[in-house]
């Protein structure tokens, strides 16, 4: 897959944003990007390192993912997620890890940073060699944002994460491929897998977004052929625009993938 096409079409589309855009996109040994360390809002592309962490403390066998969660009402959180209308009984670590990515669930992602513990998260980070990841609050935390303390990363180290998950050495196979089943039942895909035939490619994505920035990331698959991108916008008067933007940005992908099976 040639990526110098890609980079023309997204180049041309983006010229009139009205907004800040950073991107990586990653196939085999060739990738492309604008800004691609430069640091945002992470909004809840951060839940990636967290479910990474999460799988190496299942595989030291300090969680297990069957162990039960129980839910008090402190735990509930706003924004995005079903838990708070749900009952509080019944979930285990493994429902946690599903729901903070397939509907991107704050309530099971601040259960899961207080069982994992933001320190080992950190340390997670670290290893994965993120260079703008952070993870200085709780989801829905704006008391922490009011004090200067907020959740960071970028393109480059979002498509560094895809990689590891899709391929890398930091967990085993098993975790990996687990991982990528979560990613693969993602109920947000208005950005990114918008405009592809998802009977044509498999998508396993994470996206995030706060008032002002919208945020996707996504492998996608077809045949031998893998593409990592990462697509982060903020300075947004209406967020539409970043979620146009992005889906237009995911169609090019998909037809560049195409065309390279013909």
């Amino acid at each position: 897959m040639d990526l110098s096409n890609l980079q023309k079409k997204i180049k041309s589309y983006i010229a009139e944003f009205p907004g800040r855009i950073s991107y990586k996109i990653e196939s085999e040994d060739q990738f492309i990007q604008k800004d691609a360390s430069e640091g945002f809002q992470a909004a809840s592309l951060i839940k990636i390192p967290i479910i990474m962490e999460g799988f190496r403390q299942i595989e030291e066998g300090k969680i297990h993912l069957n162990e039960r969660i129980e839910i008090s009402d402190s735990d509930l959180a706003g924004g995005s997620g079903v838990l708070q209308a749900l009952s509080k009984s019944g979930f285990t670590i493994e429902d946690m890890l599903t729901l903070m990515i397939i509907v991107s669930d704050n309530t099971a992602t601040n259960i899961l940073i207080r069982k994992l513990g933001i320190n080992c998260i950190h340390q997670t980070i670290a290893s994965l060699n993120l260079k703008k990841s952070v993870l200085g609050r709780y989801m829905m935390d704006f008391d922490a944002i009011g004090n200067g303390f907020d959740n960071y990363t970028c393109a480059d180290d979002m498509v560094t994460c895809l990689r590891s998950i899709h391929q890398g050495s930091f967990l085993s196979g098993e975790s990996r491929q687990h991982i990528l089943r979560i990613m693969e039942k993602q109920q947000l895909i208005s950005k990114l897998p918008a405009m592809m035939n998802l009977n044509e490619v498999t998508v396993a994505s994470k996206n995030g977004a706060i008032p002002g920035a919208e945020h996707d990331s996504a492998i996608i698959t077809r045949g031998d052929v893998t593409v990592y991108a990462a697509v982060l916008t903020d300075s947004l008067e209406n967020e539409e625009d970043g979620r146009r933007i992005i889906s237009q940005i995911g169609r090019y992908i998909y037809e560049e993938m195409m065309l390279s099976f013909k």
